[in-house]
């Protein structure tokens, strides 16, 4: 039992859950909000359109897990010091079985993503996950320890949890990017609202982490921001990105309550701009692990409550 809970927490669970919740929701909420007739399509259709979807929500999960198992690996002697009362990695958990973990999960999801979509007209999505299990690895060896690049990579693949789905929908065609439908060009848009979302929160968090973990990432010859140019630019880095997320949150308000959508704009307000202003107040008065511990706690409620949002659209026109 002791070995299965530090699996789970070697995996991350909780924010393969989140991917899970934000895959289903974009699908559920506005892909077949905005395309009502796959709900009438015939059951043939509705199967093979299912599997796909419930492939790529594995595939995602395996993928996202490999890549955590393989941080901790390579992060060994840095959690030591920033977090030795979480360690899994040669203390319940043997390193050649983390090795072997991350292997079989990478290429189960990699064998997975092949199944969901056919090569012809799909390659570019095995690709790019196939990509990204190599990413994850260079993450872990060598790019999360240089200035931003980690950081912007993490963002972007949290990016592709969403962007995966839109592009699993349509085949890579030129000829395609100028078919400018209403309901694929409504669809695009609130993929790259929610990728966009997903991206600049993550990137906020990263940096947060960063200064979380400066004690350890310093002693093991990291360059991340707070360690290269210092806390203080940090929290100007965080705070400028902060307050870019919530005018963009604001001017979407804005708009959605020219459409009379209340409900919505009051749960945007409530549950995720006053945290983000939050997130600003505490920021600058945060000066030890546990301030930036909490600041990372109230960014990752951000995220959760951002994803419930997309409820919203399954309730209005």
């Amino acid at each position: 039992m002791r070995l299965i809970a530090a699996f789970f927490r070697l995996v991350r669970w909780p924010n393969l859950v989140f991917i899970v919740l934000t895959q289903y929701l974009f699908e559920c909420c506005i892909y077949l909000r905005i395309y009502p007739s796959e709900n009438t399509a015939d059951r043939f259709s509705i199967l093979n359109s299912q599997w796909r979807f419930t492939a790529l929500v594995i595939a995602s999960v395996l993928i996202a897990a490999a890549g955590y198992i393989i941080n901790d690996y390579f992060d060994q002697n840095i959690d030591e010091i920033n977090k030795p009362e979480k360690m899994v990695v040669n203390r319940i958990i043997k390193r050649r079985w983390v090795i072997f973990w991350h292997l079989l999960l990478s290429m189960a999801g990699l064998f997975i993503t092949m199944l969901a979509l056919p090569m012809q007209g799909f390659w570019h999505l095995v690709l790019a996950n196939m990509s990204a299990i190599i990413a994850l690895w260079f993450y872990s060896t060598n790019l999360k320890k240089q200035l931003l690049v980690g950081n912007i990579l993490i963002s972007l693949l949290t990016a592709w949890v969403i962007f995966i789905l839109f592009f699993s929908k349509y085949p890579l065609h030129i000829s395609e990017l100028f078919q400018l439908e209403h309901h694929k060009v409504r669809f695009f848009r609130l993929t790259i609202l929610y990728a966009s979302f997903a991206f600049i929160i993550s990137l906020i968090r990263e940096v947060v982490k960063d200064m979380e973990d400066i004690e350890g990432d310093r002693k093991y010859g990291c360059t991340t921001l707070p360690i290269v140019w210092g806390i203080r630019t940090a929290k100007v880095f965080v705070a400028v990105w902060v307050v870019v997320l919530i005018a963009l949150l604001i001017i979407l308000q804005i708009y959605a309550l020219g459409l009379g959508w209340w409900h919505s704009a009051l749960y945007c307000v409530l549950f995720i701009i006053a945290p983000l202003m939050v997130v600003l107040k505490k920021l600058f008065k945060a000066s030890t692990p546990i301030d930036y511990h909490r600041i990372s706690t109230i960014i990752k409620l951000v995220m959760f409550t951002g994803i419930l949002s997309m409820i919203f659209f399954r309730l209005y026109n």
